[in-house]
Order: structure tokens, then sequence, then C-alpha cells
């Protein structure tokens, strides 16, 4: 695949700080990527946009739409069960990213009660395992 088709996107909602950070580490480490925010809500899309995403849409008919256009999912892992993020993903939003062919990098978070039995770590250390997981994934993409 050649690298200017590959789409990541960053489902994020409430304040969108995790997907903030995400697009952040995406874009600093890889500038030429297509990074795309996918927001439950206006806040979380604006917010993931003005840390650099390429571009972004918001709410849950955009998140079922472009889960399937993705090669990369990245989140937190709370996107898999639907009503998660305090009810903000719904049954669709999380059907349609489990379902998706792209990979899912999902960072650990204990709402929902779901807990990821990993080596503990902070929130940074836990994006900063995404990224380099985010490398490999491309590697493996581009060399295809």
């Amino acid at each position: 695949m050649r690298r200017e088709d590959i789409i990541v996107a960053v489902v994020d909602g409430l304040g969108g700080g995790i997907g903030k950070s995400l697009v952040e580490k995406l874009k600093k480490s890889w500038p030429w990527l297509h990074v795309r925010a996918l927001g439950t809500n206006s806040g979380a899309t604006a917010r993931m946009l003005k840390a650099g995403a390429d571009d972004g849409a918001t709410g849950e008919n955009a998140i079922v739409v472009n889960a399937g256009k993705a090669q990369m999912i990245l989140g937190v892992v709370t996107v898999l069960a639907a009503n998660g993020l305090l009810g903000e993903i719904t049954p669709a939003m999380a059907l349609a990213i489990g379902e998706s062919e792209a990979v899912k990098i999902l960072v650990p978070m204990e709402r929902c009660h779901i807990r990821v039995a990993a080596e503990p770590g902070t929130v940074t250390q836990c994006l900063d395992r995404a990224m380099e997981l985010v490398g490999e994934e491309l590697d493996r993409l581009t060399r295809e």
C-alpha cells in the first residue's frame, strides 16, 4: 500500500483529550500520515482537529462510515464497548469499529468496567506504546 493511501482514524469523545494526545503524537512522528478525527461530539472532533488532524467528522454515522475506510483505528479501549465513554459510544459505533478490517490500537481505560491484562503504566506510557505499534503497522502496510 502506498503510504499516502493510509488513513488512521482517531476516535474519541468526552473532552477529546486522549484523542488530542494521539493526534499530536501521530503527526509528530509521521507528518505525512493522513489522520482523521472521529468525535462522538463536536468538542472532541474540534480538539483533535486543532491538534493537527487532517480532517474530521462527528457523530454516529460519521464513525460508522469511516471505521470501514481506515487502515488503523486508535482510541481508548472503551470504543469497542456499546455505551462506552459515559454512553457516547452507541452500539452501532462499537459494532462498526469492532467489525472494521482496520488494525485497532487501543489505550487502556477502566471506564465501563473494562480492565486490560497488560503491563501497568501511566496514560503517557500507554500512548507512547501505541505509537510504537503504529510504527510497526505502518512498516507492515507499506511493505505489502
